[in-house]
Protein backbone atom coordinates (compact mmCIF):
# COMPACT_ATOMS: atom_id res chain seq x y z
CA UNK A 1 0.00 0.00 0.00
CA UNK A 2 1.24 3.88 -1.29
CA UNK A 3 2.03 5.91 1.90
CA UNK A 4 0.22 9.16 1.53
CA UNK A 5 2.51 12.61 1.90
CA UNK A 6 0.90 15.05 3.52
CA UNK A 7 1.88 18.22 3.10
CA UNK A 8 1.61 21.25 6.45
CA UNK A 9 0.56 20.31 9.93
CA UNK A 10 -1.94 22.75 10.46
CA UNK A 11 -5.27 22.42 11.43
CA UNK A 12 -6.41 20.59 7.86
CA UNK A 13 -3.14 18.43 7.55
CA UNK A 14 -3.13 17.45 11.09
CA UNK A 15 -7.11 16.13 10.37
CA UNK A 16 -5.97 14.47 7.31
CA UNK A 17 -2.95 12.85 8.39
CA UNK A 18 -5.17 11.80 11.42
CA UNK A 19 -7.58 10.10 9.30
CA UNK A 20 -5.13 8.34 6.89
CA UNK A 21 -3.53 6.63 10.16
CA UNK A 22 -6.97 5.86 11.84
CA UNK A 23 -7.94 3.78 9.14
CA UNK A 24 -4.85 2.27 8.65
CA UNK A 25 -3.09 4.16 5.80
CA UNK A 26 0.88 5.18 6.58
CA UNK A 27 1.35 8.66 6.41
CA UNK A 28 4.52 10.81 5.97
CA UNK A 29 3.47 14.32 7.26
CA UNK A 30 5.88 17.30 6.24
CA UNK A 31 5.97 20.35 8.24
CA UNK A 32 8.74 22.70 7.42
CA UNK A 33 8.73 25.08 11.36
CA UNK A 34 11.38 25.49 12.92
CA UNK A 35 13.39 24.98 9.98
CA UNK A 36 11.72 27.69 8.11
CA UNK A 37 9.66 30.10 9.99
CA UNK A 38 6.37 32.01 8.75
CA UNK A 39 5.23 35.39 9.67
CA UNK A 40 2.61 34.35 12.10
CA UNK A 41 3.66 31.49 13.46
CA UNK A 42 4.90 31.96 16.75
CA UNK A 43 6.19 28.00 17.08
CA UNK A 44 6.93 24.74 15.93
CA UNK A 45 3.90 22.71 16.95
CA UNK A 46 1.13 21.03 15.22
CA UNK A 47 -2.62 22.89 14.46
CA UNK A 48 -1.22 26.01 15.98
CA UNK A 49 -4.49 28.68 16.04
CA UNK A 50 -2.17 31.91 15.01
CA UNK A 51 -5.04 34.40 15.80
CA UNK A 52 -8.14 34.06 17.96
CA UNK A 53 -8.39 30.81 20.21
CA UNK A 54 -12.16 30.40 19.16
CA UNK A 55 -13.43 27.96 17.42
CA UNK A 56 -17.05 29.75 17.49
CA UNK A 57 -20.57 29.57 18.23
CA UNK A 58 -21.16 25.46 19.61
CA UNK A 59 -25.12 26.15 19.06
CA UNK A 60 -26.32 23.44 16.07
CA UNK A 61 -28.79 27.10 15.42
CA UNK A 62 -25.35 27.85 13.38
CA UNK A 63 -23.61 25.66 10.67
CA UNK A 64 -20.60 26.06 12.58
CA UNK A 65 -21.96 24.56 15.43
CA UNK A 66 -23.30 21.63 12.86
CA UNK A 67 -20.14 21.22 11.37
CA UNK A 68 -18.51 20.48 15.35
CA UNK A 69 -20.99 17.92 15.62
CA UNK A 70 -20.59 16.36 12.08
CA UNK A 71 -16.51 16.24 13.12
CA UNK A 72 -16.68 14.39 16.03
CA UNK A 73 -18.93 12.01 15.05
CA UNK A 74 -16.69 11.58 12.17
CA UNK A 75 -13.96 10.88 14.38
CA UNK A 76 -11.94 14.39 14.09
CA UNK A 77 -8.57 14.70 16.13
CA UNK A 78 -8.82 18.53 16.22
CA UNK A 79 -12.17 18.45 17.46
CA UNK A 80 -10.62 15.59 20.35
CA UNK A 81 -8.32 18.16 20.71
CA UNK A 82 -10.44 21.21 21.26
CA UNK A 83 -12.65 19.33 23.41
CA UNK A 84 -9.68 18.43 25.35
CA UNK A 85 -8.46 22.29 25.67
CA UNK A 86 -11.41 23.95 26.16
CA UNK A 87 -11.55 27.62 28.26
CA UNK A 88 -14.67 28.99 29.33
CA UNK A 89 -16.45 31.15 26.55
CA UNK A 90 -20.37 31.22 27.20
CA UNK A 91 -22.05 29.94 24.10
CA UNK A 92 -18.93 29.56 21.90
CA UNK A 93 -15.95 27.04 22.01
CA UNK A 94 -12.80 28.52 22.90
CA UNK A 95 -9.37 26.77 23.49
CA UNK A 96 -6.15 27.10 25.63
CA UNK A 97 -4.21 27.49 21.96
CA UNK A 98 -1.14 25.95 24.05
CA UNK A 99 -3.22 22.68 25.13
CA UNK A 100 -4.72 22.25 21.98
CA UNK A 101 -1.80 22.36 20.15
CA UNK A 102 0.29 20.45 22.18
CA UNK A 103 -2.58 17.46 21.95
CA UNK A 104 -2.39 17.44 18.41
CA UNK A 105 0.85 17.39 17.90
CA UNK A 106 1.36 14.19 20.44
CA UNK A 107 -1.24 12.34 18.44
CA UNK A 108 0.45 12.31 15.35
CA UNK A 109 4.01 12.27 17.28
CA UNK A 110 3.25 9.28 18.39
CA UNK A 111 0.60 7.12 15.91
CA UNK A 112 2.58 4.04 14.47
CA UNK A 113 1.75 5.01 11.37
CA UNK A 114 2.96 8.75 11.07
CA UNK A 115 5.68 10.06 10.39
CA UNK A 116 7.08 13.18 10.93
CA UNK A 117 9.35 15.11 8.50
CA UNK A 118 10.67 18.55 9.44
CA UNK A 119 11.75 20.20 6.33
CA UNK A 120 10.19 21.97 3.31
CA UNK A 121 9.02 20.75 0.47
CA UNK A 122 9.91 23.08 -2.46
CA UNK A 123 8.56 20.33 -4.95
CA UNK A 124 5.35 18.81 -5.36
CA UNK A 125 6.43 14.91 -4.50
CA UNK A 126 5.29 11.88 -6.71
CA UNK A 127 2.99 9.32 -5.80
CA UNK A 128 -0.31 10.31 -3.02
CA UNK A 129 -0.34 13.70 -1.72
CA UNK A 130 -2.25 15.87 0.35
CA UNK A 131 -0.94 19.89 0.09
CA UNK A 132 -2.47 21.57 3.03
CA UNK A 133 -0.03 23.97 3.13
CA UNK A 134 -2.02 26.95 4.15
CA UNK A 135 -2.29 30.75 3.74
CA UNK A 136 1.26 31.47 4.02
CA UNK A 137 2.37 29.10 1.77
CA UNK A 138 6.31 29.15 1.19
CA UNK A 139 7.23 31.23 -2.12
CA UNK A 140 9.16 28.05 -3.29
CA UNK A 141 5.82 25.84 -3.13
CA UNK A 142 3.72 28.82 -4.25
CA UNK A 143 5.81 29.01 -7.30
CA UNK A 144 5.41 24.94 -8.02
CA UNK A 145 1.55 25.11 -7.82
CA UNK A 146 1.53 28.58 -10.20
CA UNK A 147 3.67 26.57 -12.71
CA UNK A 148 1.13 23.69 -11.98
CA UNK A 149 -2.06 25.52 -11.94
CA UNK A 150 -1.21 28.91 -13.82
CA UNK A 151 -1.10 32.08 -12.72
CA UNK A 152 -4.79 33.10 -13.44
CA UNK A 153 -5.90 30.26 -10.75
CA UNK A 154 -3.55 31.27 -7.61
CA UNK A 155 -4.60 33.55 -5.90
CA UNK A 156 -2.14 35.76 -3.25
CA UNK A 157 -4.88 38.16 -1.06
CA UNK A 158 -8.80 37.74 -0.70
CA UNK A 159 -11.33 40.56 -0.96
CA UNK A 160 -13.90 39.48 0.78
CA UNK A 161 -17.69 41.20 0.03
CA UNK A 162 -20.13 41.21 2.60
CA UNK A 163 -23.03 38.82 2.29
CA UNK A 164 -26.53 38.98 3.18
CA UNK A 165 -29.68 37.00 3.61
CA UNK A 166 -32.41 37.61 1.18
CA UNK A 167 -35.18 37.01 3.69
CA UNK A 168 -33.21 40.44 5.62
CA UNK A 169 -33.36 42.57 3.04
CA UNK A 170 -35.98 45.26 2.72
CA UNK A 171 -37.58 44.93 -0.33
CA UNK A 172 -40.37 48.01 -0.25
CA UNK A 173 -37.05 49.17 -0.51
CA UNK A 174 -34.35 47.74 -2.69
CA UNK A 175 -35.41 46.96 -6.09
CA UNK A 176 -34.33 44.61 -9.02
CA UNK A 177 -32.67 46.23 -12.03
CA UNK A 178 -29.58 46.06 -13.74
CA UNK A 179 -27.96 49.21 -15.25
CA UNK A 180 -29.67 50.68 -18.13
CA UNK A 181 -32.86 48.25 -18.07
CA UNK A 182 -30.62 45.13 -18.96
CA UNK A 183 -32.39 42.90 -16.70
CA UNK A 184 -32.92 42.62 -13.07
CA UNK A 185 -30.10 40.70 -12.00
CA UNK A 186 -28.90 43.35 -9.14
CA UNK A 187 -31.18 44.24 -5.82
CA UNK A 188 -30.46 48.41 -5.98
CA UNK A 189 -30.25 50.38 -1.97
CA UNK A 190 -31.04 53.78 -3.17
CA UNK A 191 -29.33 56.49 -0.86
CA UNK A 192 -30.12 60.18 -0.97
CA UNK A 193 -27.29 62.71 -1.35
CA UNK A 194 -27.72 63.09 2.86
CA UNK A 195 -27.65 59.54 3.22
CA UNK A 196 -24.88 58.90 1.08
CA UNK A 197 -22.63 61.22 3.38
CA UNK A 198 -23.62 60.44 6.47
CA UNK A 199 -22.34 57.00 4.95
CA UNK A 200 -19.30 58.27 4.00
CA UNK A 201 -18.97 60.05 7.26
CA UNK A 202 -19.44 56.99 9.52
CA UNK A 203 -17.29 54.92 7.25
CA UNK A 204 -14.59 57.27 7.66
CA UNK A 205 -14.85 57.34 11.36
CA UNK A 206 -14.90 53.48 11.54
CA UNK A 207 -12.50 51.63 13.33
CA UNK A 208 -10.71 49.74 11.23
CA UNK A 209 -8.48 46.15 11.81
CA UNK A 210 -4.86 46.41 12.71
CA UNK A 211 -2.60 45.50 9.64
CA UNK A 212 -0.28 42.94 9.93
CA UNK A 213 3.42 43.67 8.90
CA UNK A 214 3.15 40.64 6.33
CA UNK A 215 -0.23 41.80 4.99
CA UNK A 216 0.84 45.06 3.66
CA UNK A 217 1.02 46.99 0.36
CA UNK A 218 -1.27 44.24 -1.08
CA UNK A 219 -3.74 47.06 -2.46
CA UNK A 220 -3.96 46.98 -6.09
CA UNK A 221 -6.53 49.76 -7.93
CA UNK A 222 -9.10 47.50 -9.03
CA UNK A 223 -9.41 46.18 -6.08
CA UNK A 224 -9.15 49.07 -3.19
CA UNK A 225 -10.87 48.94 0.54
CA UNK A 226 -14.15 51.44 0.56
CA UNK A 227 -12.60 53.40 3.71
CA UNK A 228 -9.80 54.03 1.44
CA UNK A 229 -11.44 55.20 -1.25
CA UNK A 230 -13.50 57.26 0.99
CA UNK A 231 -10.31 58.36 2.29
CA UNK A 232 -9.36 59.86 -1.20
CA UNK A 233 -12.47 61.57 -1.45
CA UNK A 234 -15.98 61.93 -0.46
CA UNK A 235 -17.33 61.46 -3.90
CA UNK A 236 -15.19 58.71 -4.41
CA UNK A 237 -17.43 55.80 -4.21
CA UNK A 238 -20.82 57.70 -5.73
CA UNK A 239 -18.31 57.37 -8.77
CA UNK A 240 -16.74 53.97 -8.50
CA UNK A 241 -18.82 50.71 -6.43
CA UNK A 242 -21.45 53.41 -4.99
CA UNK A 243 -22.16 54.65 -8.84
CA UNK A 244 -26.22 55.25 -9.58
CA UNK A 245 -25.96 55.60 -13.67
CA UNK A 246 -28.62 53.75 -15.59
CA UNK A 247 -30.83 52.91 -12.67
CA UNK A 248 -34.14 54.61 -11.97
CA UNK A 249 -35.19 54.43 -8.00
CA UNK A 250 -39.22 53.56 -8.56
CA UNK A 251 -40.20 54.74 -5.58
CA UNK A 252 -39.11 58.38 -7.17
CA UNK A 253 -39.26 57.99 -10.52
CA UNK A 254 -35.97 59.40 -10.29
CA UNK A 255 -31.59 58.62 -10.18
CA UNK A 256 -31.12 58.05 -6.93
CA UNK A 257 -27.53 60.12 -5.64
CA UNK A 258 -26.02 56.82 -5.36
CA UNK A 259 -26.94 53.03 -4.66
CA UNK A 260 -25.48 50.06 -3.28
CA UNK A 261 -25.71 46.99 -5.53
CA UNK A 262 -26.42 43.36 -3.70
CA UNK A 263 -25.73 40.69 -6.51
CA UNK A 264 -26.98 37.22 -6.42
CA UNK A 265 -24.81 34.52 -4.32
CA UNK A 266 -25.91 31.51 -4.87
CA UNK A 267 -28.36 29.30 -7.07
CA UNK A 268 -30.93 29.15 -5.02
CA UNK A 269 -31.27 32.99 -3.99
CA UNK A 270 -30.82 32.66 -0.54
CA UNK A 271 -27.61 35.01 -0.15
CA UNK A 272 -26.80 38.48 -2.17
CA UNK A 273 -23.00 40.24 -1.77
CA UNK A 274 -22.42 43.73 -1.07
CA UNK A 275 -20.38 44.51 -4.67
CA UNK A 276 -17.50 46.15 -4.08
CA UNK A 277 -17.38 46.24 -0.42
CA UNK A 278 -13.86 44.20 0.77
CA UNK A 279 -12.89 46.16 3.60
CA UNK A 280 -10.91 46.04 7.21
CA UNK A 281 -13.57 47.92 9.10
CA UNK A 282 -13.72 45.47 12.59
CA UNK A 283 -16.92 43.29 12.19
CA UNK A 284 -19.25 45.14 14.78
CA UNK A 285 -18.49 48.40 12.75
CA UNK A 286 -19.72 46.93 9.82
CA UNK A 287 -22.91 45.54 10.76
CA UNK A 288 -23.39 49.14 12.40
CA UNK A 289 -22.29 51.03 9.11
CA UNK A 290 -23.80 48.36 6.46
CA UNK A 291 -27.03 48.91 8.51
CA UNK A 292 -27.25 52.53 8.00
CA UNK A 293 -27.94 51.58 3.95
CA UNK A 294 -31.85 51.76 2.86
CA UNK A 295 -33.02 48.50 2.60
CA UNK A 296 -30.60 46.63 4.54
CA UNK A 297 -31.35 48.18 8.25
CA UNK A 298 -32.21 44.44 9.76
CA UNK A 299 -29.59 42.67 7.41
CA UNK A 300 -28.15 39.39 8.42
CA UNK A 301 -24.67 38.88 7.64
CA UNK A 302 -23.35 35.72 6.88
CA UNK A 303 -20.59 36.75 5.57
CA UNK A 304 -18.88 39.82 6.55
CA UNK A 305 -15.84 41.69 4.16
CA UNK A 306 -12.38 41.76 4.55
CA UNK A 307 -8.99 42.14 2.62
CA UNK A 308 -6.30 40.36 3.33
CA UNK A 309 -3.03 37.79 2.61
CA UNK A 310 -4.24 34.63 1.95
CA UNK A 311 -2.84 32.36 -0.91
CA UNK A 312 -5.70 30.19 -2.13
CA UNK A 313 -6.46 28.65 -5.46
CA UNK A 314 -9.25 28.91 -7.81
CA UNK A 315 -11.16 25.36 -6.31
CA UNK A 316 -14.15 25.59 -8.61
CA UNK A 317 -12.26 25.24 -11.65
CA UNK A 318 -9.47 22.76 -10.43
CA UNK A 319 -10.57 20.14 -7.77
CA UNK A 320 -13.30 17.97 -7.75
CA UNK A 321 -15.63 17.29 -4.65
CA UNK A 322 -13.36 14.75 -3.56
CA UNK A 323 -11.27 17.13 -3.04
CA UNK A 324 -8.56 15.84 -5.96
CA UNK A 325 -7.04 18.27 -8.33
CA UNK A 326 -8.95 17.31 -12.04
CA UNK A 327 -5.78 16.61 -13.58
CA UNK A 328 -4.18 14.01 -11.43
CA UNK A 329 -5.83 11.79 -9.25
CA UNK A 330 -3.45 11.27 -6.81
CA UNK A 331 -3.37 14.83 -5.50
CA UNK A 332 -5.64 16.51 -3.39
CA UNK A 333 -5.63 19.96 -1.47
CA UNK A 334 -7.44 20.59 1.95
CA UNK A 335 -7.48 23.45 4.12
CA UNK A 336 -7.70 27.62 3.78
CA UNK A 337 -5.80 27.26 0.28
CA UNK A 338 -9.15 26.28 -1.16
CA UNK A 339 -11.22 28.81 -0.05
CA UNK A 340 -12.78 28.10 3.11
CA UNK A 341 -12.35 30.62 5.96
CA UNK A 342 -12.19 29.34 9.42
CA UNK A 343 -10.45 26.76 11.41
CA UNK A 344 -12.77 24.30 11.77
CA UNK A 345 -13.85 24.60 8.32
CA UNK A 346 -10.13 24.16 7.52
CA UNK A 347 -9.59 20.94 9.43
CA UNK A 348 -13.12 19.45 7.93
CA UNK A 349 -11.89 19.86 4.23
CA UNK A 350 -9.19 18.05 5.86
CA UNK A 351 -10.77 15.32 7.17
CA UNK A 352 -12.65 14.64 4.05
CA UNK A 353 -9.22 15.20 1.51
CA UNK A 354 -7.57 12.52 4.25
CA UNK A 355 -10.58 9.92 4.20
CA UNK A 356 -10.75 10.05 0.31
CA UNK A 357 -6.78 9.49 0.22
CA UNK A 358 -6.57 6.71 1.69
CA UNK A 359 -9.67 5.39 -0.16
CA UNK A 360 -7.70 6.03 -3.29
CA UNK A 361 -4.69 4.05 -1.70
CA UNK A 362 -6.56 1.21 -0.86
CA UNK A 363 -8.99 0.96 -3.83
CA UNK A 364 -12.10 1.85 -1.75
CA UNK A 365 -14.92 4.12 -3.72
CA UNK A 366 -13.89 7.89 -3.00
CA UNK A 367 -16.69 9.96 -1.05
CA UNK A 368 -18.73 13.01 -1.38
CA UNK A 369 -20.43 14.54 1.64
CA UNK A 370 -23.91 15.21 1.26
CA UNK A 371 -24.73 18.72 0.68
CA UNK A 372 -27.34 19.28 3.20
CA UNK A 373 -24.67 18.40 5.93
CA UNK A 374 -21.96 21.23 7.25
CA UNK A 375 -19.10 19.43 5.58
CA UNK A 376 -21.22 18.93 2.36
CA UNK A 377 -22.47 22.36 1.80
CA UNK A 378 -19.15 23.97 2.19
CA UNK A 379 -17.25 21.55 -0.12
CA UNK A 380 -19.78 21.28 -2.67
CA UNK A 381 -19.66 25.82 -2.52
CA UNK A 382 -15.64 25.66 -2.80
CA UNK A 383 -16.07 23.06 -6.10
CA UNK A 384 -19.50 24.37 -7.82
CA UNK A 385 -17.47 24.91 -10.92
CA UNK A 386 -20.39 27.30 -12.26
CA UNK A 387 -18.77 30.18 -9.92
CA UNK A 388 -17.54 32.83 -11.75
CA UNK A 389 -16.66 34.93 -9.26
CA UNK A 390 -15.26 32.62 -6.49
CA UNK A 391 -13.68 34.64 -3.06
CA UNK A 392 -13.49 32.45 0.25
CA UNK A 393 -16.65 31.60 2.79
CA UNK A 394 -17.23 30.25 6.11
CA UNK A 395 -20.03 27.84 6.15
CA UNK A 396 -23.13 28.96 6.48
CA UNK A 397 -26.68 27.90 6.70
CA UNK A 398 -27.58 30.00 3.62
CA UNK A 399 -25.03 27.41 1.42
CA UNK A 400 -27.35 24.41 2.03
CA UNK A 401 -30.22 22.65 -0.22
CA UNK A 402 -33.86 24.57 0.81
CA UNK A 403 -36.16 22.73 2.68
CA UNK A 404 -39.34 22.16 1.73
CA UNK A 405 -42.32 24.52 3.45
CA UNK A 406 -41.41 27.83 4.41
CA UNK A 407 -39.83 27.16 7.92
CA UNK A 408 -37.84 30.49 9.58
CA UNK A 409 -35.70 31.28 11.82
CA UNK A 410 -34.86 29.19 14.64
CA UNK A 411 -37.48 26.89 13.30
CA UNK A 412 -35.38 26.72 10.28
CA UNK A 413 -32.49 26.42 11.66
CA UNK A 414 -33.08 23.52 14.09
CA UNK A 415 -34.93 21.80 10.72
CA UNK A 416 -31.61 21.88 8.77
CA UNK A 417 -29.94 20.47 11.60
CA UNK A 418 -31.62 17.94 11.77
CA UNK A 419 -31.56 16.80 8.19
CA UNK A 420 -28.44 17.42 8.31
CA UNK A 421 -27.13 14.73 11.26
CA UNK A 422 -29.94 12.19 10.02
CA UNK A 423 -27.80 12.52 6.57
CA UNK A 424 -24.07 12.52 7.72
CA UNK A 425 -25.18 8.97 9.86
CA UNK A 426 -26.14 7.51 6.39
CA UNK A 427 -23.22 8.59 4.71
CA UNK A 428 -21.11 7.39 7.90
CA UNK A 429 -21.64 3.71 7.36
CA UNK A 430 -19.77 4.05 3.77
CA UNK A 431 -16.62 4.80 5.79
CA UNK A 432 -15.17 1.80 6.67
Amino acid sequence: MDCVTVIGAGLAGGEAAWQLARHGVSVRLHEMRPTRATEAHHTDGFAELVCSNSLRSASLETAIGLLKEEMRRLGSLIMTAADAAQVPAGSALAVDRHIFSDYVTQALSTHPLVEIRREELQTLPAGPTIVASGPLTSPALSEQLRQLFGSEYLYFYDAIAPVITTESINTDIAFRASRYDHGSDYLNCPMSREQYYQFVEAILAAEKMPEKDFERAIYFEGCLPIEEMARRGKDTLAFGPLKPVGLVDPQTGARPHAVVQLRQDDRAGTLWNMVGFQTKMTYPEQRRIFRMIPGLEHAEFVRLGSLHRNTFIDSPRLLRPTLQFKERDDLFFAGQMIGVEGYLESAAAGLLAGLNAGRLVTGAPLLIAPPTTSLGAMIAYVTNDERRDFQPMNTNYGLFPPLPGRLRGREKKAALAERALQDLAAWKEKIT
